[in-house]
């Protein structure tokens, strides 16, 4: 329940602690997981000092119990394996100080961690977290690596020198870690988190040579899991050997099977590129040659043609067809005209011996009355009747006289 105080009417620090210290007994026993950071065996003391920690949190908390409840798991525990406590939280008044009273320690087996990173893969895998279209594509030629491996490690050394011996001129910021035990968690997240914040690192190697699973279980965090699939810059899991699968495997955008192995996807190796290069060069110079020794072929095929050779000469079989045109169409045309002229000559020689006109040379005359009706018969017409008389060259009145 709350407390009744005031700045004038304050609680005494040995009467705040004794309260603590009674609602701290009211609690039960507890199970407890951690990693045991700091182990206390001093040579004849009937009490074991240790440390569990969180390292997924970076929250600790202090232990103790009887010498005879830790030796029945001495030979299998020990700075930094993964223990399951069974305690009683006490808290110690003099010194204001919390602590647990372990009254059964249980180391966690492996076949338990491997449970426990199965049913947290499936968890972060229901997320998305391993999903392949969030895996961006590394850098063709990064300029600047960020690298975060343990101290002077081997892994360090195999990604930077096979890295420089594949590509001299790249750049590396290098972060060195914990990548073991109680500290390992916290500081390769803040790596990975300083070196994502930097504009200018364009990949992110995250190497640790070979180890046990427990040795390994930092990779398999959920909070490092979470903080590289958070980076904006692609990451490269190098942990390990090829059989070992932690889970930053899956988030990360390239799993690399060694930290060699890591230095070979992340850097181009400059004499293949060269090679490359000049292979594709040949390649385009014996392009560009077939194509100008096609083209020179067919200029050679079309300047070998005879109008090439001769470009008038199509100028000129027209001009003698137009020729021989022009001159059938003359002696068709005059054809044509001389058969006129010979069918008007005829037809004109009809017209004229079939003429009044032609009769009328030969010495024949018509009679016609004044009316210009014509006189056909002798009893067409009566004595003294005036007619006239119409001859070749020209006309005249005759009378008729009764016979």
């Amino acid at each position: 329940m709350a407390l009744n105080t005031s700045a004038d009417a304050p609680l005494p620090v040995g009467e705040v602690s004794r309260l603590i210290g009674g609602w701290i007994d009211r609690l039960g026993a507890i199970w407890v997981e951690g990693q045991i950071t700091q182990l206390s065996r001093r040579p004849g003391a009937g009490v074991v000092f240790l440390t569990l920690r969180d390292p997924s949190y970076d929250i600790s908390v202090s232990v103790t119990c009887y010498r005879q409840v830790f030796d029945a798991i001495a030979d299998v525990v020990s700075e930094g394996a993964r223990v399951v406590v069974q305690a009683k939280p006490e808290w110690y008044a003099p010194r204001g100080q919390l602590s647990l009273r372990a009254t059964e320690i249980r180391p966690v087996g492996i076949g338990e961690l491997l449970v426990r990173l199965e049913q947290l893969k499936r968890s972060l895998g229901a997320e998305g977290l391993f999903a392949a279209d969030r895996k961006r594509p590394l850098p063709f030629l990064p300029q600047l690596v960020g690298l975060v491996c343990g101290r002077a490690s081997a892994a360090e050394r195999d990604v930077l020198e096979n890295a420089r011996r594949r590509w001299p001129a790249v750049r590396f910021e290098v972060r060195n870690t914990a990548v073991q035990g109680v500290n390992a968690v916290a500081q390769v997240v803040q790596a990975v988190k300083e070196l994502d914040g930097l504009p200018e690192v364009d990949v992110i190697i995250v190497a640790r040579g070979g180890g046990s699973v427990e040795d390994l279980l930092p990779f398999s965090d959920e909070q490092l899991i979470r903080a590289v699939a958070a980076c904006r810059t692609p990451v490269v899991s190098a942990i390990g050997h090829e059989p070992d699968a932690p889970l930053l495997d899956l988030v990360a955008d390239v799993r690399a099977s060694t930290p060699t192995d890591a230095a070979k996807r992340t850097v181009p190796d400059v004499g293949e590129e060269l090679d490359r290069v000049q292979g594709l060069r040949d390649r385009a110079l014996r392009t560009v040659r077939g194509l100008l020794d096609r083209e020179e072929r067919g200029l050679a095929h079309a300047l070998a043609r005879p109008v090439m050779e001769r470009p008038h000469r199509m100028v000129e079989e027209r001009d003698a067809e137009v020729a021989a045109l022009a001159d059938r169409s003359r002696r068709v045309l005059r054809h044509l005209l001389d058969r006129a002229d010979s069918e008007l000559s005829h037809t004109r020689a009809r017209v004229v011996a079939l003429s009044p006109a032609a009769t009328l040379e030969r010495g024949y005359a018509v009679l016609q009355r004044p009316d210009g009706t014509v006189v056909r018969a002798p009893g067409d017409v009566t004595a003294a009747e005036e007619l006239r008389a119409r001859v070749a060259e020209g006309d005249f009145t005759v009378r008729v006289v009764e016979d």
